[in-house]
């Protein structure tokens, strides 16, 4: 039941995205087609996933018996810059239309603060290894369907008659907020399902 409060808690009520504002960069560059927000979050949660779990492994099993906690967030990122390569580099050869739409995004998942959020948040709350893993998993999906949201939004921003003086960054940061504040509305499902089934 805790993994499902974690799952739950993850992508409705501290989206990455909407509630702990990371991964702020990529949501608002790349989210102006659907196709295109659903590849970069297809990447995302790829890495998300693979930089949890080599991080987790790297925090228990080298940083913390060497008393070397101090390195987290550098060796952190260099484990995230060398995923973000792979993925490049598989996307490139697979899929290279889909490697064209990401453009200069794609190695911005290097820097992208969720997937290093994510990996810190996993040691800071001192989740085990599944727990992390199902904690990684719900943020992807939490960043995937922010971004498909606001790609949706943003498509049908350009058939509305928006006024002069707030057009383009203007109504992107209007939607943002107003897609920030509709997510507010699950701010008290996670207690409610903790109350309904016992858990503390």
């Amino acid at each position: 039941m805790e993994y499902l409060l974690i799952f739950i808690a993850a992508i409705f009520v501290n989206n990455i995205v909407l509630s702990q504002f990371l991964g702020i960069c990529p949501f608002l560059g790349v989210s102006q087609k659907v196709s295109t927000s659903l590849g970069m979050s297809a990447a995302v949660a790829f890495v998300m996933l693979l930089a949890t779990l080599v991080t987790w492994l790297l925090q228990i099993y080298i940083l913390n018996p060497l008393g070397l906690g101090f390195l987290q967030t550098l060796s952190f990122i260099l484990v995230i810059a060398s995923l973000v390569q792979m993925v490049e580099i598989i996307l490139k050869k697979v899929s290279p239309p889909l490697y064209q739409a990401l453009g200069v995004f794609l190695p911005l998942i290097t820097t992208n603060c969720a997937v290093l959020g994510v990996a810190i948040l996993c040691v800071q709350k001192d989740y085990n290894l599944l727990m992390s893993l199902d904690y990684a998993i719900a943020s992807a999906l939490g960043f995937g369907l922010a971004l498909v949201l606001f790609a949706g939004l943003r498509e049908q921003l350009e058939y509305a008659s928006v006024p002069k003086g707030m057009k383009g960054i203007s109504i992107t940061l209007v939607t943002a907020s107003l897609l920030a504040l509709a997510f507010m509305g699950f701010s008290g499902v996670d207690g409610g399902l903790k109350q309904l089934f016992g858990v503390e």
